[in-house]
């Protein structure tokens, strides 16, 4: 027996150091990054969608996740490997870069998508439990887990008074004729961005800038008249479902740049 467990000891330590040195070592990466920045956002009534509303924005907070790159001969690369989840506030400049720590190979992409919002296998209640993501927390009987977004201002009404509203996306909900919720929606969904400039090059850190046109959210296909859906929308499903389908070209990829990595 003792000859046996010596003999295996020296099989597995040459098995691991044969594993270890031939791993072939690919340097030929590099890695990518998302800035993010927004068309309307002013303390002022500037601003008038296509239902004739004048608007102002105050502030924007939301969630971006599983960030996805594809090539030409249509493979998909998920960018998942350390954080999949990102938050974006108006009043953090911190927030509006979003630094993927994976090594992607080198080579050229036609396209990068994410989910807005959070899907419903990571979109679970504590799952942040400190601010300013934990301040997204939707609440539990509309059916936890956290805001996609919150987008605040105000609007002057038919009589050019200002009102509040709260443009807030997230899990929906389905009434029966008692008002009771009888079951949830999720309407989080896929931005995709295309460019012929998306590539990644070994040893750089490839940019890319991505612009938030507010105004889209308002605008099409379906024209937000907020005189008539109000200030408030989470626990109106229908006009959730309404906003996220103005959502499809809400985000435009502006540019792509690129740095050597440090």
């Amino acid at each position: 027996m003792k000859i046996i467990r010596i003999t295996s000891f020296i099989i597995i330590i040459l098995i691991s150091n044969y594993s270890c040195n031939n791993v072939p070592e690919n340097k030929s990466f590099g890695k990518l990054e998302l800035v993010f920045s927004h068309s309307v956002y002013a303390d002022t009534f500037n601003y008038v969608n296509e239902a004739g509303n004048r608007f102002m924005i105050s502030e924007i907070q939301y969630f971006v996740s599983d960030i996805k790159l594809y090539t030409d001969s249509k493979d998909t690369i998920v960018l998942d490997k350390y954080k999949d989840i990102h938050y974006v506030d108006t009043d953090i400049p911190d927030s509006w870069t979003y630094n993927l720590d994976d090594s992607i190979a080198i080579g050229k992409y036609n396209k990068v998508s994410f989910t807005f919002g959070i899907n419903e296998k990571k979109n679970i209640s504590r799952r942040f439990v400190n601010p300013p993501e934990s301040f997204m927390f939707w609440p539990e009987f509309l059916g936890g887990g956290y805001h996609y977004m919150k987008l605040n201002g105000k609007w002057l009404d038919s009589f050019d008074h200002p009102k509040v509203f709260n443009f807030h996306l997230g899990i929906g909900q389905n009434y029966d004729e008692n008002g009771n919720i009888i079951s949830f929606e999720q309407n989080y969904f896929e931005i995709e961005l295309e460019s012929d400039d998306l590539v990644i090059v070994e040893g750089k850190l490839t940019q890319l800038q991505v612009l938030m046109q507010v105004e889209n959210w308002f605008n099409s296909p379906n024209v937000w008249d907020f005189n008539y859906y109000g200030g408030k929308i989470m626990q109106n499903q229908k006009a959730i479902s309404l906003a996220c389908e103005n959502g499809h070209d809400v985000f435009l990829l502006k540019s792509v740049a690129y740095k050597d990595l440090n």
